[in-house]
């Protein structure tokens, strides 16, 4: 397709407007953030890593990343074996029912997080304390889950049919048992597509407060909790932009890794 010069500059323009829009906050906060002043101010007054260095020793700070790692990679387990379970079933066989399962797997991710919040505080409210569950860490996990599942779902399904049956058939065909052609024929199709999925719903989980509000229990603070009760705290506003940038920074290889995963032109490879 062959685009006028009218064309393509117009093209140029909407995309430096749409960049603009989605990352000039971002770097704002990213500039801020080395801003020795105790309040916002634009232009900053100088260059200093003191936020930054109170950020490290801020024992809330870390206590609410470890408990938001923790989280995370029980939902990224979670939805891992579950996500890639559905993602096969889905994908390989055909059996009543298997577009509303389907339908249903996904609907999660759609809801206003509100509604999957308030959902889950009423079953868990009414379920846990006949096993003896109170809320807490595991709570919040089951919680991200759902909705992690989604983003690990449609990473393997879509790999799965786009890789095709023929690789399996030839391997049957050649003797090898079910589990010997996962091993050596699905499985590394599917291997980057997996790592793809948890690493987007690491990142999925990590950002998540609406659902963790209702899910949590007392002494449970994730990260983005401890942002959003700081960000108008004296003095802590500073801090906050430090942490903020510190994600930013953080959160761009695991995206970067997963796009280059899911798009399948890097062949699995890095």
């Amino acid at each position: 397709m062959t685009l006028s010069r009218r064309a393509r500059y117009l093209l140029g323009a909407a995309s430096a407007v749409t960049l603009l829009f989605i990352y000039l906050p971002l770097l704002v906060v990213i500039v801020n953030s080395f801003n020795p002043s105790k309040v916002f101010s634009w232009p900053p007054r100088g260059f200093s890593f003191v936020w930054w260095d109170k950020a490290l020793a801020d024992v809330g700070v870390r206590h609410a990343v470890w408990t938001s790692v923790r989280a995370g990679l029980g939902a990224t387990f979670i939805a891992v074996v579950l996500g890639s379970m559905i993602a096969f079933a889905v994908a390989r066989y055909t059996w009543f029912g298997r577009d509303a399962v389907s339908f249903l797997v996904i609907l999660p991710i759609a809801l206003p997080g509100i509604v999957t919040g308030i959902a889950l505080n009423s079953a868990f409210s009414t379920v846990l304390p006949y096993v003896g569950i109170s809320f807490g860490l595991l709570t919040v996990v089951l919680g991200h889950a759902t909705f992690c599942i989604v983003v690990v779902f449609n990473n393997v399904v879509a790999r799965l049919r786009r890789a095709g049956t023929s690789l399996e058939e030839a391997s049957a065909d050649l003797g090898a048992t079910g589990l010997q052609t996962f091993r050596h024929v699905t499985f590394p199709a599917i291997r980057s597509a997996l790592v793809a999925g948890g690493l987007l719903a690491f990142a999925l989980s990590f950002d998540e407060i609406v659902v963790t509000t209702f899910t949590a229990g007392a002494g449970i603070e994730t990260l983005p909790q401890w942002i959003f009760n700081n960000l108008f705290r004296p003095n802590q506003g500073p801090i906050v932009n430090a942490v903020a940038a510190a994600l930013v920074i953080l959160f761009i290889l695991p995206v970067y890794l997963a796009q280059r995963l899911s798009d399948g032109t890097s062949g699995g490879r890095l």
